[in-house]
């Protein structure tokens, strides 16, 4: 192995952020031995050790649009809401409401996503 460790080097089947921490363990134990510990510690608390010895930058994207997403949520709550307010009659109205939620979940699905 080269002394330079790059995330290419380690070998990875799937991305950091998407290991279990059972699986972080096992990578630190046997590919990165200069983290101490790791037995002891979480799943956060691996991911950053990893970063910081590759050198990778903590990543705030989604931290970006949080706050956004939960606009979004606190909106298709007030639209839920107004949706179980309407009588059985109305039904135009309650597919209108129906549709507009459908649509802000989708939004904030691809918000999270990015």
């Amino acid at each position: 192995m080269s002394d330079e460790l790059t995330l290419e080097s380690l070998d990875l089947k799937k991305p950091l952020e998407k290991m279990t921490a059972k699986e972080l363990r096992e990578l630190v134990i046997e590919k990165l031995p200069q983290i101490k510990g790791a037995s002891g510690m979480d799943k956060d608390q691996l991911l950053s050790e990893i970063k910081e010895l590759l050198g990778i930058e903590e990543e705030d994207a989604k931290n970006a649009y949080k706050e956004h997403i939960w606009a979004l949520k606190r909106q298709m709550k007030d639209l839920q809401s107004k949706r179980l307010q309407l009588g059985n009659d109305k039904k135009k109205e309650r597919d209108q409401l129906r549709k507009q939620i459908s649509r802000l979940k989708k939004r904030t699905r691809r918000l999270a996503a990015s």
